[in-house]
């Protein structure tokens, strides 16, 4: 069974924990780690398999581990991924909006290559990207429209130097549109998805991104509508949000542990 490291113990790192524990992914869950060790401990303390608390990222990929999966943000990619690839262990990604900063892309890439090891990224909250991938070569346009109750983008970059108080918004409202690199930096922990989307067709300067804030809804809507030479694909997932956090949506925490899940098994396994 494959020996798993966890680095971040929140809403996601929490339901991987458990969907290890429980025997749905069938690996072991050794090691983890959280910037704040409380954290890391009441997960622990969820588990009847207890994994190690370790001090620092470093001591979570050095030790005897076959992969790392990140729960945690997209710093924790920029200042851990390579170090992890180094040290010889695969890396899952959650934090995805990371990689649209072209250096950050490329050094990881080099890094998978000069190490022989794999990064792997979860389709998260949307659905359909196995047909963007098919179809890159022949994509034109591709438009992602983000609708959130306005609750969960509290603490996004984007209200420091806006007008617009999320605790005030009465109707639908237009927060952002533009292209998907500015649209990951200002809502960091609210539209991974437009950079999975970025990464596996037009890129983060030609993909488009609309965010909208609704306070009459209760669910995290991302609808994407690509275009090209093969034709058109229109897709919508209205996503239930975690109980823990808001911000994240259940799907994409589904995701995480169905593809974990297809690393550390063998078999049939349909799709692209």
């Amino acid at each position: 069974m494959k020996r798993i490291g966890l680095l971040g113990c929140g809403a996601i790192g929490t339901q991987i924990a458990l969907a290890i524990d429980s025997g749905k992914i069938p690996a072991i869950l050794t090691h983890v780690y959280d910037t704040k060790r409380s954290q890391a401990d009441n997960l622990v303390s969820k588990l009847q398999q207890k994994p190690e608390v370790v001090a620092n990222s470093h001591l979570l990929s050095s030790n005897q581990l076959d992969l790392v999966v990140e729960a945690a943000s997209q710093d924790a990619v920029r200042n851990d991924a390579v170090s992890i690839l180094q040290n010889k262990k695969d890396l899952m990604i959650m934090s995805a909006g990371a990689l649209l900063d072209e250096s950050i892309f490329e050094v990881i890439s080099d890094a998978c290559k000069d190490f022989d090891k794999t990064v792997y990224l979860p389709s998260g909250a949307i659905a359909g990207l196995d047909a963007l991938k098919a179809v890159k070569d022949e994509l034109e346009s591709v438009v992602l429209v983000t609708t959130k109750n306005p609750a969960s983008l509290i603490g996004a970059p984007f209200f420091e130097n806006s007008d617009i108080n999320p605790d005030k918004i009465s109707e639908p409202t237009i927060l952002f549109e533009g292209v998907a690199k500015d649209a990951i930096s200002l809502f960091p922990k609210n539209v991974n998805v437009a950079a999975l989307l970025s990464l596996v067709g037009l890129g983060s300067k030609n993909t488009n991104v609309r965010v909208i804030a609704d306070p009459n809804t209760n669910k995290n809507t991302h609808q994407i509508n690509a275009e090209g030479k093969f034709g058109k694909i229109s897709v919508t997932v209205e996503n239930i949000p975690d109980d823990t956090n808001p911000k994240t949506s259940r799907l994409a925490t589904l995701s995480a542990i169905e593809l974990l899940r297809q690393i550390c098994s063998k078999g049939l396994e349909i799709g692209t």
